[in-house]
């Protein structure tokens, strides 16, 4: 773990995995500590992934000031981190809730982005979520499921609004209910900072007319990664959503829910890792100018 200064006096950390050119990378969660994303299914053998643990979760400190958990706010501290890495541009990877993180960074910091990867991303920030009929449609594929119909009682009032988040459902947000994510689903509570997470999504944290607008102008490459059998969001709204760049694409992993490497870890790996392009040579010109497995992103990427 390594830690650096917010602009506001906050500790943070993020964790260092891999070899190679740098990827900095946003949890979801909301606010869930960045550990549940591993080595992302093998992807830290392809990049050096730089995982960001937000404030108030992981290593990093809780802030003073409690209002900064909103996503608006957090951009702040991803700006902080490419700063203090050194890094005149970054590629950028998120997954569900920091999907909205990196894109209203890219709307306020679109030349500091080389490219962007948006992994089951949730897009509040330009105002197209999940709807409750995404969920359920996506939820229906699993009708042949042994645990479908425990599942499904309690799933649909919590779609309409009218039950609480039950534990029974929580295979729909998995390509596969094995042993694998079980384990993952566990820690989520531990993980979480339920409390930050609600900042988080403040309404005053978004102005999607304003970020829909910036996103149309942000120059850099996106990938916009959807789950086959992810309800939120599911394939259809994610190509949405990458209609909202210039230079994006739309890729749907087969089978997969909304935590995708662990669904396929060979095919979600390499899929990012064929975007993101080979790693540059150590001997890099620029290589000597940062930390070691660290480089600035190279003009025009």
């Amino acid at each position: 773990m390594q830690t650096f200064t917010a602009h506001d006096g906050t500790r943070l950390a993020f964790h260092v995995r891999g070899e190679g050119d740098p990827l900095v990378v946003l949890p979801g969660g909301p606010m869930r500590a960045s550990g549940h994303l591993g080595d992302l299914g093998g992807l830290a053998a392809h990049r050096r992934l730089l995982l960001l643990d937000l404030r108030g979760t992981g290593g990093s400190a809780v802030p003073q000031d409690p209002a900064t958990y909103r996503c608006d706010r957090l951009v702040d501290d991803v700006e902080a981190l490419r700063e203090h890495l050194g890094l005149e541009s970054m590629d950028l990877l998120a997954h569900s809730a920091g999907g909205s993180l990196a894109m209203l960074y890219a709307a306020h910091h679109p030349e500091r982005v080389s490219r962007l990867v948006l992994v089951t991303a949730t897009p509040w920030a330009p105002d197209m979520p999940a709807t409750p009929e995404d969920r359920l449609r996506a939820a229906l594929l699993r009708a042949d499921e042994p645990w479908f119909e425990e599942a499904i009682g309690p799933f649909r009032p919590w779609l309409a609004g009218t039950g609480e988040f039950d534990p029974v459902f929580a295979p729909f947000f998995f390509g596969r209910w094995d042993d694998t994510a079980r384990e993952h689903d566990a820690g989520a509570d531990e993980e979480s900072n339920d409390g930050a997470g609600d900042v988080f999504l403040s309404p005053d944290a978004f102005d999607p007319p304003a970020t829909r607008a910036a996103l149309a102008r942000c120059p850099a490459p996106v990938l916009v990664l959807a789950g086959e059998r992810d309800g939120g969001p599911s394939p259809e709204p994610a190509r949405r959503c990458a209609d909202v760049f210039p230079r994006a694409g739309p890729a749907v992993q087969p089978g997969a829910g909304h935590y995708p490497w662990l669904d396929d870890p060979r095919w979600f790996a390499h899929r990012i890792a064929a975007f993101l392009g080979p790693n540059r040579s150590p001997s890099h010109p620029l290589a000597r100018h940062f930390p070691r497995g660290l480089s600035a992103a190279e003009p025009g990427r």
